[in-house]
């Protein structure tokens, strides 16, 4: 992706967010340099890659196959092991019309996925294998908002706003926008993006940069470079 694409997402997913009343931490707005001066005090915004979160998943299609994503919170490994602490995380997202979340699963998390205004959220979901990978004839069982719910091999749900579904580790998923864009709320267990996503296609989960202006903020996935 092109920095001046990253650049104009960013703003136009920051009005998203604004237009259903939700507002994105200070650190949200702090250019590269004022992250880089900031670094020390801000050392768990980093550390737990707090942040913007755009990408096309290495494929070069962002309206057809992408993500925006802002990680508002994430806890730590250790007191999710200890069982007791800040074993939670929650995202802001923005899925698109036709815009592919690909389908996978997480080794680790469970996760709470919330349409919080726009358009209906569609899910696709599939069962895994006994190994874990994804199995096309495997359905499976969810919780919609405390309601237990049935799901055949491919089978979409579809999610107005309001409404949510419990996604556990081994629940192979894609979604995204019906009908138009849908702001999203994740809440889950601790995240780490680097190592707890397992795609059925082998695609990345970051995207390759072309750095053709400055960046406004920078990317989480930016961090190890730049801070």
């Amino acid at each position: 992706m092109k920095r001046s694409e990253i650049n104009e997402i960013m703003a136009e997913g920051d009005a998203f967010m604004r237009s259903f009343g939700f507002s994105l931490p200070p650190f949200a707005y702090w250019s590269p340099d004022e992250m880089r001066a900031n670094a020390d005090v801000a050392k768990a915004v980093i550390e737990s890659r707090l942040g913007w979160d755009i990408t096309d998943y290495g494929q070069g299609k962002f309206d057809e196959l992408g993500l925006f994503l802002f990680t508002l919170r994430n806890g730590r490994l250790s007191d999710l092991q200890a069982g007791g602490g800040m074993c939670y995380a929650e995202k802001l997202l923005i899925s698109k019309q036709d815009q592919i979340s690909p389908m996978h699963r997480h080794y680790l998390k469970a996760e709470d996925i919330i349409n919080r205004g726009g358009a209906t959220m569609a899910i696709e979901m599939n069962g895994s294998a006994p190994d874990g990978s994804f199995d096309p004839d495997a359905g499976g069982v969810v919780m919609c908002d405390g309601i237990e719910r049935k799901f055949k091999a491919g089978e979409v749900l579809l999610f107005a706003p309001g409404e949510s579904v419990t996604l556990m580790p081994g629940d192979w998923h894609k979604f995204w926008g019906e009908g138009g864009d849908v702001l999203i709320g994740e809440v889950s267990t601790v995240n780490n993006d680097e190592t707890d996503n397992w795609f059925r296609e082998p695609i990345g989960r970051f995207s390759a940069i072309e750095e053709d202006v400055a960046p406004t903020h920078l990317l989480v996935s930016d961090y190890g470079e730049w801070l």
